[in-house]
C-alpha cells in the first residue's frame, strides 16, 4: 500500500501517506475511474471493487495504488497540502493597458481570425468582402475598460465572441444585412470591460455569442461536483453518519447523471470543432473557386 500512483494525480511522499485524506481527494480517484470505465480500461466489476476502495479509503497511501495502471495525470489535479490562495479579480488582471496586440482583420475573398492569448486595442477594425471573420475576446486581454470592435461586411459575415459577464453594446447599421442584438441589455460584471460593436453591413451580418471557455467548463464541472460532496456530507449527517443503504443509490445516480452530462457536453464540443472545420474548408474551397483553382 505505499507504491505511489504514477499517473493518477496522487504521489503521496513517505511523510504524506499516513496523512489523511479527504473527500475531495476521494473523489478526485473516483473520477479518473469513471473516465477509466467509460474508455473501456476497466470493466464494471473492476470499477465497482476500484470505487469501493476509494470510498473506503482513509488516507494517501491507501488511495495512491488504486489509480497507478490507469493514465490521466494531466487530468487529474494533484493532491496539494497548501489551500491555494483564492482567485485575484480576473477582469482586473485583463486590463493590461497598451496598444494591443492586433489592431485590424481583413477578409477579401478568404477568412480572418483572432483568438486565444491576445490583446484587445482600444479600437479594433475588421473587413470582410464576400469573405468572414471571426473575433474571439474569451481569453484576451484588454488595452482599456471599454473598447470599440468596428466591423464593416459587404456580402460576409464577422462573428465576435465574448465570454459572460462583459458588457456588450452594438451600434452598427445594417442594409440588407443586419447586426445581432441579442447580447445587449444584459449588465457586465464589476470590473468587467465594456465592447462596442459598430460598422455597417450590406448583405452581411456582423454576430455576437456568448461562449465560456473548456477551463471554464471544467471549473463548472468541478464546482458541481463540489456540490455533490456537500449535498452528500449534509445527507450523511441528518442520517447520523451512516455509510452505506439508501444514500449509496443516491450517489450512484448522482454519479451517472455527471457522467451522462459530460459525455454530451464532450459530443457537443466535437460537434462544434467539426462544423469550425467544416467552415474553414468550405471558405477555403470558395476562395480557390473564385481565384481558378490556384
Amino acid at each position: 500500500m505505499t507504491d505511489a500512483v504514477s499517473s493518477g494525480g496522487i504521489d503521496p511522499r513517505p511523510s504524506d501517506s499516513g496523512l489523511r485524506a479527504s473527500d475531495a481527494d476521494r473523489e478526485r480517484v473516483s473520477e479518473q475511474l469513471r473516465d477509466a470505465l467509460a474508455e473501456g480500461r476497466l470493466d464494471m466489476e473492476e470499477f465497482e471493487e476500484r470505487l469501493e476502495a476509494t470510498y473506503k479509503a482513509r488516507t494517501y497511501g491507501e488511495l495512491a495504488p488504486i489509480t497507478r495502471d490507469l493514465p490521466g495525470a494531466a487530468a487529474v489535479a494533484p493532491v496539494s497540502m497548501v489551500k491555494p490562495p483564492a482567485e485575484s479579480g480576473s477582469w482586473a488582471g485583463r486590463i493590461v493597458g497598451g496598444e494591443g496586440s492586433s489592431s485590424w482583420g481583413v477578409a477579401i475573398l478568404s477568412g480572418f481570425e483572432r483568438k486565444g492569448s491576445w490583446t484587445v486595442p482600444r479600437r479594433f477594425n475588421s473587413f470582410a468582402f464576400m469573405g468572414g471573420g471571426e473575433i474571439d475576446l474569451r481569453e484576451a486581454n484588454f488595452a482599456d475598460r471599454e473598447v470599440v470592435v468596428n466591423c464593416v461586411a459587404i456580402m460576409g459575415g464577422v462573428n465576435i465572441v465574448v465570454p459572460p459577464g462583459v458588457e456588450v453594446v452594438v451600434r452598427g447599421l445594417g442594409i440588407m444585412g443586419g447586426f445581432d442584438h441579442r447580447e445587449e441589455g444584459r449588465p457586465g460584471d464589476p470590473g468587467a470591460p465594456r465592447v462596442i460593436v459598430t460598422g455597417f453591413a450590406f448583405w452581411g451580418g456582423v454576430g455576437v455569442e456568448r461562449k465560456l471557455t473548456r477551463a471554464e467548463r471544467q471549473r463548472l464541472k468541478e464546482e458541481r461536483r463540489q456540490e455533490k460532496l456537500e449535498r452528500k456530507a449534509s445527507r450523511k449527517e441528518l442520517d447520523g453518519s451512516r455509510t452505506d443503504g439508501p444514500d449509496d443509490m443516491y450517489d450512484a445516480l448522482d454519479e451517472a447523471r455527471d457522467l451522462i452530462r459530460e459525455r454530451h457536453e464532450e459530443r457537443r464540443e466535437r460537434h462544434e470543432e467539426r462544423r469550425e472545420r467544416h467552415r474553414e474548408r468550405r471558405q477555403d474551397r470558395d476562395r480557390r473557386r473564385r481565384h481558378g483553382g490556384y
